[in-house]
């Protein structure tokens, strides 16, 4: 895939629909290669390159969280923000059922259920930020300030040193 060429996925339909201006950057996946082979990659810090996982709470409800690449979630600090006693993240096979996206590949943008979105604080300050667009191997670069607008996420405060 060209770096102007655009694949036809959900993600990429949402950002076009909402008129957000973003660029395209395909790489070679790797199973369990994460963020730090996207960065390496694209050639971006890791802290630019945001993850979308895909948790749920004691309750089994499902949710969206958005994290710097090079930092974890402290589930802990995040179940206290919202006000659940726990939360975890989903089987592979339960988050591609909720987002519509194969882990590896999801993107917070055209979920297939809608889900609330979680996004660490610190993410609205970078000046660029790459987010999956729906497939492995494909990130899409744009203003973190077009993310909030179309995804209207909590911002919160859930960031770990990555382990």
């Amino acid at each position: 895939m060209s770096q102007d060429r655009q694949p036809a996925t959900q993600a990429v339909r949402v950002l076009r629909e909402h008129g957000v201006p973003f660029t395209n950057h395909p790489y070679t996946y790797e199973v369990r290669g994460g963020t730090e082979v996207s960065a390496r990659e694209l050639g971006v810090d890791e802290h630019a390159v945001i993850k979308t996982l895909v948790m749920e709470d004691d309750a089994k409800r499902p949710l969206v969280v958005l994290m710097h690449g090079d930092r974890e979630v402290s589930t802990r600090n995040l179940a206290r923000h919202i006000g659940v006693k726990t939360i975890q993240p989903c089987a592979p096979a339960a988050a591609d059922r909720h987002s519509g996206y194969q882990v590896g590949g999801t993107s917070p943008f055209g979920t297939r259920k809608a889900m609330p979105v979680y996004m660490e604080r610190t993410i609205a300050d970078l000046p660029r930020i790459y987010i999956n667009g729906g497939r492995r191997g494909y990130l899409v670069g744009l203003d973190p300030a077009d993310a909030i607008r179309v995804l209207k996420p909590t911002l919160v405060d859930a960031a770990t040193a990555k382990t």
